[in-house]
Formats: structure tokens, sequence, C-alpha cells
């Protein structure tokens, strides 16, 4: 009665890919690339659904139909409907069973539902599961008949009223957190599996040893399984053994996976009845390894086989203007990935969401390093929620671990939700050894784990260098525009900063990422921009929400991007900060002459202090010298051996407005306050204004409220083509 209907319901936005969805082509690909089989049925396309109260039982009547998998909040659904807190969400098709092999067993899969579902076959209850980001299986066999069969589930979700992890999602907008999603979001498929089967795999390479570990767990134990790996045609390596202990595939001289050759092995497994293959499955292996290490310097670096690779990527938030939290198709899914890549980007932060496994999958087919956030939620966990969380979480690496993309799992988003944070970490590490842990990214940190993770907005910032861990910046950027005719709503979108226009964003983003450069000098491994594309209210994305709109110069963007992938640069102090010692300067909280940024300005009479300079209300800031005036002017001279052969930077942390000059000449000027230390670059043209001999470094800043602070310092960094051999000439910063 609907199918004939049937349309996307009205929103905001479109996506080039909306217009291919139909009931007939709702996700047609085969939603596990790692565990394949040929025999597979599936159930996505129209369903009858129905909201009713949470303690009643099926509902009598339908209330029309939904296109699953996408969830009932979304444009693609066809309802776009927000399901109250006191009501279940209902569904239900039919299905005819396959044909099966003698005492074969049919499974029943669901890619995700959130959060809670109840699923019967033809009035039999065939199984409950809890956990809205992993995926979950149900024997059907004896439930199911031959000819026509009813399938129904019910879900509960509590959204942001529960405690459960949910990522962003609130059930009506509120601040920068997105729309609820309730229910199916991923494929639902059925399987047709002998009596005897496979049902998960481990896979984990051993890079150091040129081996990988095969552990192949099968519906009932003690059986022989025969696991080979292949190059194309050519079969590399093969072995068997004993379902549910790892087997040992020897791959000498391998081809080892990486962002620029994303080399991946096939995996052809079998499970043995008397010598003969009783189920068989396809799978992939990327041969990598990723650590944290020492480089040749001494400072710890994420380490892709056995090499230093700085990793830069968007903070991807997954989410899409038709489909919510499911991508319109398989191409959509697949193009963020590309567009990241052409960004010049080999990362992704998976922010606080879980993907489906094709998404992964491009990842590793691609060449896109993943970490991979924990959804999380803005609430204080009793012992019920602490107690998902860790199920959940287990859920999430058992489902994704195969993964070669995959290389630093993140529990906590900032404060979101963080609990027990040592002990969290603990168990993650020794569950999955062979990857690094950020144990949260960005705000609080416990000293877990093996990474120091700082947020920054703008940016760009980094916390001091450790002996034990890495140095990561979770966040940066948050360079945002509206574009007209391609937000999620007219008036009210935020961005950490605003621009008008792509060469302006485009600027913005040139500078902050060549004021990176010189932070991988200093020990930075790792930058998470914000943010992939638009995402309803937030316009800080690299293209709009719809992914319509590319919003900067590509080719710019790009090849500023490649640049931090080079060797470390030099970092050489021409003036220091008071960060590590305090550093004189001459001050006066008076309005001097027009001509006090000059050379021959004579500051003899103006008083003399260290930076620091702040005031008693700037947030627990150690400082110097007391500053409690609006205003404060600043003078420093100092001496230049030879005229400048690298880029020049301000290194600055300031409350309030900040104008800095250069022999006279201004060479940057900032409106807003910058909490934490971070680089400005310096044109190059307001460079040349460094002579050799006596230069004057002149400092303007005015706050007239909380958070007063300056410190300003002046480096050259010198690229490694350009290092002078001479070491008192590029001496690193401490």
């Amino acid at each position: 009665a609907y199918s004939a209907d049937w349309k996307p319901a009205d929103g905001p936005l479109t996506t080039p890919w909306t217009k291919d969805v139909s009931p007939q082509n709702a996700l047609p690909e085969y939603p596990r690339p790692q565990m394949a089989r040929d025999q597979w049925q599936n159930l996505n396309g129209l369903w009858d659904y129905a909201t009713e109260a949470k303690d009643k039982e099926q509902p009598k009547a339908w209330q029309g139909e939904i296109l699953v998998p996408f969830p009932i909040e979304s444009v693609l659904s066809g309802v776009k409907k927000i399901v109250p807190l006191d009501e279940r969400l209902w569904y239900r098709r039919t299905f005819r069973r396959p044909k099966m092999a003698n005492n074969g067993r049919l499974l029943l899969h669901f890619g995700a539902v959130d959060w809670q579902c109840t699923v019967w076959v033809n009035g039999k209850q065939v199984g409950e599961h809890s956990g809205g980001y992993d995926p979950f299986t149900f024997d059907v066999t004896d439930a199911a008949r031959d000819g026509e069969n009813e399938l129904v589930v019910a879900v509960f979700d509590p959204t942001d009223s529960g405690a459960q992890p949910r990522g962003k999602q609130v059930r009506a907008a509120r601040g920068i957190w997105y729309t609820s999603v309730t229910g199916i979001w991923q494929t639902v498929w059925l399987e047709s599996v002998p009596h005897d089967y496979v049902k998960s795999l481990k896979i984990v390479p051993d890079v150091d040893r040129g081996v990988a570990h095969i552990t192949v767990n099968a519906s009932k134990g003690g059986q022989k399984v025969r696991v080979a790996a292949r190059d194309g045609a050519t079969t590399v390596s093969s072995a068997e053994g004993e379902a549910g202990k790892p087997i040992e595939l020897s791959i000498k001289d391998a081809k080892l996976w990486s962002p620029d050759s994303p080399h991946l092995y096939d995996l052809d497994i079998e499970l043995l009845q008397d010598g003969k293959p009783a189920d068989s499955i396809k799978s992939y292996l990327g041969m990598r390894k990723i650590a944290v290490a020492k480089d040749a310097n001494g400072v710890n670096r994420l380490m892709l086989n056995n090499k230093p690779l700085f990793q830069y990527g968007p903070l991807d938030q997954g989410w899409w203007p038709d489909g919510l939290y499911a991508a319109p198709t398989d191409e959509a899914l697949k193009y963020d990935i590309e567009m990241t890549k052409k960004f010049g980007m080999n990362m992704a932060r998976k922010h606080v969401k879980v993907e489906p496994d094709r998404w992964y999958y491009w990842c590793d087919k691609l060449g896109l390093l993943v970490w991979q956030d924990m959804p999380s939620g803005d609430f204080e966990r009793d012992e019920a929620g602490r107690e998902i969380y860790l199920r959940e979480l287990q859920a999430m690496i058992d489902a994704r671990e195969n993964h070669p993309s995959i290389v630093m799992w993140v529990p906590f988003n900032e404060g979101w939700g963080q609990h027990d944070t040592e002990s969290v970490v603990a168990w993650l590490k020794k569950y999955d050894p062979s990857r690094p842990v950020n144990e949260a990214s960005g705000w609080n940190d416990r000293h877990s784990g093996d990474v120091s993770d700082m947020h920054d907005y703008p940016g760009v910032a980094m916390r001091p260098v450790e002996d034990k861990r890495v140095v990561v910046l979770g966040e940066f950027g948050g360079l945002g525009m509206p574009v007209s005719k391609h937000t999620w709503q007219d008036e009210k979108n935020w961005g950490y900063v605003s621009y008008k226009s792509p060469e302006e964003l485009t600027n913005a983003y040139v500078n902050l990422l060549t004021a990176m450069r010189p932070l991988i000098g200093q020990g930075l491994s790792a930058a998470v921009y914000t943010q992939t594309s638009d995402v309803e209210i937030e316009v800080n994305g690299l293209m709009t929400y719809d992914r319509r709109v590319v919003k900067m110069d590509l080719d710019r963007i790009a090849a500023a991007a490649k640049k931090l992938y080079g060797p470390a640069p030099t970092v050489a102090t021409l003036v220091p900060t008071g960060e590590k010692a305090p550093q004189v300067w001459r001050y006066e909280v008076d309005k001097p002459a027009d001509d006090w940024t000059k050379p021959t300005f004579d500051d003899s009479k103006w008083k003399q202090g260290s930076t620091g300079f702040g005031g008693r209300f700037n947030g627990g800031l150690k400082f110097s010298t007391l500053w409690e005036s609006p205003d404060i002017w600043m003078r420093r001279t100092f001496t230049s051996k030879e005229a400048p052969r690298g880029e020049l930077f301000l290194r600055i942390r300031h409350g309030g407005e900040v104008d800095v000059y250069l022999n006279g000449e201004r060479v940057a000027a900032r409106t807003s306050h910058r909490p934490a230390y971070g680089l400005i670059p310096i044109d190059p043209a307001a460079a040349k204004h460094l002579r050799t001999g006596e230069n004057t470094l002149a400092v303007h800043c005015h706050n007239d409220g909380a958070g007063r602070f300056i410190d300003v310092g002046l480096f050259e960094i010198i690229e490694p083509s350009s290092t002078s051999p001479d070491p008192k000439v590029a001496k690193p910063s401490p």
C-alpha cells in the first residue's frame, strides 16, 4: 500500500547520492568484507513500522513503511520522526527462508541497532541485544520455516536520558549536539551456513617476525582449520591448525601496509571436517606495525612499520544530512575517505561514533589511518553506566580490531563521561596490546596510556614532550564559513572562528599548518583538524554538510598538508619565551609616545620586568611580573648574527588583543585571546625587517577583564634542506 508512494521525507539538505537511494537498492553491498560468504540475503528495504508505549505489546496496526537501514529521524527513512522517550519503535517485514544445506543453520545479522532491541521470528523470540554501535547475530534456524516468515523488531532508545554510550546525539538540538538516531541504522541480512561454521576471526600481524597470527573461532571447538594468504593469484603462505588457537602464517619480505602503499593480502579460510572443507570464508590481511618509540633524537614518535610518520587528518564525525548516522550509499561512504586523501591527509579520527564495517574496509583499501573513539556521553556514570560502557567498549574492539587502518583506540573524548581512566586504559592495553591507547583526547589528562593529547582552538599548540608518552594535538582548527544554500539552517550557524570567503579561509588554514611544522621539530607527532564536513549547525568543515562544496583551495591545502610529513625542521631561538626561564623586558603601563615601536626609541626610563606578565585573575597561570592595568607596552632588543635563512614565527600566549612589531613594523595582530602557547607565522615580506645585528621586538597587549597574561618569543624555523652544518647557528630550542 505504501511502496509505490515511498520517497525521502522533506529535509533542509540532500547529498549527491540522495537521488540514488530507493527501496530496491538500499545499501545492497555485502556488509562484512573481512568475513565474507557467498550465501546471503539482504533484508534492507521497506519494513512496516509503528511507535507504541514502551510497556505495550506488538502493535496491532502499522503506521506506515520505513526504509531500513536509515534511522527513523532521517530523511532517507521516509518518515523523519522523533520517537518519544516513553515509546518503543517497532519494525516488521517478511522474508522467505533461503535454500540451506542439510543440517545447515540460518543466521540473522544486524550491523547496528540503537540501542536496545528484541527480535521475534514467526512470533518466537530469538534474541535481545543492547548496544548502539556493535554488530550482533541470532541463530533463527529453529524459528524459521519454509515459505514466508515474519520478522519483528522492537527498539527502545533512551538517547540523552540514559547511561549508554551515545556520542553527540540528543533528542532536540542543544548547543553543538545533534539529532537523535533511533533504531536500525546498519544493514540487516540473512546468511546460510553449514551446521559447523566459522563464527569470527582474530588477525594480528607481526611485522618484526614476518608472520601473521590468525585465530579462527568456530561454532564448535576442536575442529581443524586451514588458512592461506594470497597476493593476487599467488599463494604466499598456508598453514593448518585448531579452531580457537592462533595459527602462524609466515609472510617473509612482506609488502607492508601504509597510507602510501595500502597493500592487502587475501585470506582463504576453511573449516575442515574429515579433511574436507565444511565452511569457507574470504578475508584479508594488512601487514603493518603501529607503536610509540623514540626517534634518532630521543623524542617519542608514532611509528608506522618502525619508522616515524607524522599523522594528520580530520575529526570525522560521520554524519549525513539525509541519512544522519547512515551514509546514503557505499559510494558516499567511500567519498569522504577519498576526499580526506585528496586533502593531503593520511589519517582520520573517527569521533565518538563507530562506522559500518565497509567504512573501515575502504580505509584499509585506500590507505587511511584511523584513530577510533569510543562513543561517549556528557554525563557522570553510575555503576550500571560503567558496566554498559565497558561492555560496549569491548564489543567495539571485537568488531573492528582486524582492520589494519585502525592504529589507535581513544576510550574517552575530553571529559565526556570520563571515569576510572587509569583502569580503563590498563584493561584496554592488555586486551589489545598491538595498538597505542590515547587515554582521553583533550581536557583531563590522567597521565596514563601512550599518548598525551591536548585540544587548542584555533591552534596550534602542544604539551611538553614526555619520556614515556607521545605528544599529539587531538583537535585544532574549527575554522568556520557558512556557504549559502548548503547549510542545515539559514542562521545561527557556528564555528570557532568565522571567515567570509574561500580565500580568507584557505589563508587561515595554511597559516595553521605552516605554524605546525616547527612544533613537529619540537616533538609533536600528530594533529587532528576540525573537521571533515559541516555537521548540522557546525560550519567548520572542509566540505559543506551536503558534500557538494569544498570550501578551500584544494591544491593549496593539500600542498600545505604534505609538507607536514617531511623530516622535522630545526627550531632556532631568537627571543625566548618565559616558559623555561623568566626573560627580561622593558615595559610601561601608561601610553608611550607614538614612536615607541622604533628601534631608535629610548626606553631607558621604562620599568624592567620578566615574562610572563599577568594579573591575579588569569585562570591560574603562573607569571613573573604582576600586570593589573588594561594595557601593557613591552620592548626587547636582541642580536641576530645573520639574515634569516628560514621562516620566522612568534610563539605567544596572551589574553585580550595584541599587536607585535619588529623593528617598528607590525608583524602580527590578534583580536582574540590565545589560552595556550602557539606559533604564529610571520609573513615573509614582514620577516625581511629582521636584520643582521641589533633588532627590537615591541608588543602592545590590551585586556580590561579577566585572563590578563602576555608572553612572546621569536623563533626561526629552518627546514632540513637549508640547515647549516654549523650547530651554533641552528641550535634546537629546548
